[in-house]
């Protein structure tokens, strides 16, 4: 396998599917060497364009069985999940901005290691992404200058988060977590058996 293989990892920084997908994709892009383009995108954009509901305006069936089925992957993975976390739905805008920040300013194996407190401060921890002061004590946890949540709110990182987002309505993506390589389209963690076999010398 190239080690110049690149793989757009778009996603939503309250998504339970990106929370689950997260360590494994971690490993299986160093593993092969492969390039992450780390992408927060806002879903709240995207689903008018894709025909995507938010979870509340989802039917009655479809939001008892997204229950169940992540309970069966956390199982599964074996990673801790509440179903139904304190602080969920929360606005995530504010932490979608800075992971970008991260990405920015620290680069991207910084910026992965922000997604997995973000996304293990809702989906664990019973933490609000939502407050400026959690996500203040998230970067300090992850080893970062506490200039890093100042910087987020920078216009620059407001024109990147945009682009983003726009750039995954452009090549069509409609869910979270997905990863893009050569143009090609995996969503879901359950797809990153794909991706891993996509990656393949």
């Amino acid at each position: 396998m190239s080690t110049n293989t690149t793989i757009d990892y778009y996603f939503a920084p309250q998504s339970p599917w990106t929370y689950l997908g997260h360590s494994r994709f971690d490993a299986i892009a160093a593993a092969a060497g492969a390039t992450v383009r780390v992408r927060p995108i806002d879903m709240g954009s995207v689903f008018p364009v894709s025909g995507g509901l938010p979870l509340g305006k989802r039917a009655p069936q479809r939001q008892a069985y997204r229950l169940v089925d992540l309970a069966r992957f956390s199982r599964h993975l074996g990673l801790p999940l509440n179903t139904k976390p304190k602080f969920f739905p929360v606005a995530s805008d504010d932490a979608a901005r800075l992971i970008i920040a991260v990405d920015m300013h620290d680069g991207t194996e910084a910026a992965m290691r922000m997604c997995a407190a973000v996304f293990a401060a809702v989906w664990v921890q019973e933490r609000n992404i939502g407050d400026p002061k959690v996500l203040d004590s998230l970067v300090i946890e992850c080893g970062l200058s506490p200039k890093r949540a100042e910087q987020s709110q920078s216009q620059a990182v407001q024109e990147r988060y945009e682009a983003y987002t726009q750039e995954a309505i452009d090549i069509q993506v409609f869910g979270a977590p997905s990863y893009v390589i050569d143009g090609e389209i995996f969503w879901g963690q359950d797809r990153l058996d794909f991706v891993e076999r996509a990656l393949r010398p």
